[in-house]
């Protein structure tokens, strides 16, 4: 199957709606991941088919859950979920924070290739990091431990805001270590077209 198809599909399957200059984005965003990963082993996903699958529309489903219009992305990597974020919603302002400058020479040339001007890089351990203005959403899928997450993203987030954690199984453990438990706020269950995984989605108050 070809590209367009498996995300045209599988936007519809996760009731995502993106217009035609979105959608080509994305897909030239999976080529540049295909191109650098070749040096710079930017993930382990080696097929576009996968990517497309395992990075792209992993990262669409946790959309409708996405508040607006200042989004954080702690640990991006290659750029995932901020990169699909920022394409997805031209009108948000996404901020992907990572301390590895090697993944982010990588994400500022898709910002500059895929011509988005509502998306910035801060290089700077999420712990350092210090906005003038807080944000809306704070994401990533990047810790290991809730607890880490909120102890350094709840101070960078909105008082009406919310942090998001992307997690595979159900993380039952690391919400029992919770400093309080009580900041979770719910757990959704999320499906990702064509991957057979578990997928959470965990919603923290930021206090």
């Amino acid at each position: 199957m070809e590209l367009e198809q498996i995300l045209a599909r599988g936007m519809t399957e996760s009731g995502v709606q993106l217009d035609a200059a979105a959608c080509a984005k994305l897909l030239e965003y999976v080529a540049l991941l295909v191109k650098w990963n070749r040096v710079y082993n930017l993930t382990s996903v080696r097929k576009p088919q996968d990517m497309l699958t395992r990075h792209i529309l992993d990262s669409l489903v946790v959309l409708p859950h996405v508040k607006g219009p200042r989004v954080l992305d702690v640990g991006t990597g290659a750029g995932l979920p901020g990169l699909v974020l920022a394409i997805a919603r031209p009108d948000w302002q996404v901020v992907l924070l990572d301390s590895s400058n090697k993944k982010l020479r990588f994400v500022r040339q898709s910002i500059t290739d895929l011509a988005l001007t509502n998306a910035s890089v801060e290089h700077v351990r999420i712990e350092d990091y210090q906005p003038t203005v807080p944000f809306d959403t704070i994401i990533s899928r990047a810790f290991s431990s809730l607890d880490e997450m909120h102890k350094h993203c709840a101070r960078l987030c909105a008082v009406d805001g919310h942090i998001l954690a992307m997690k595979g199984v159900y993380p039952l453990a690391e919400i029992e270590s919770l400093s309080d438990p009580g900041v979770v706020v719910a757990a959704h269950t999320l499906t990702v077209p064509g991957l057979d995984a578990q997928r959470h989605l965990l919603e923290l108050r930021p206090s």
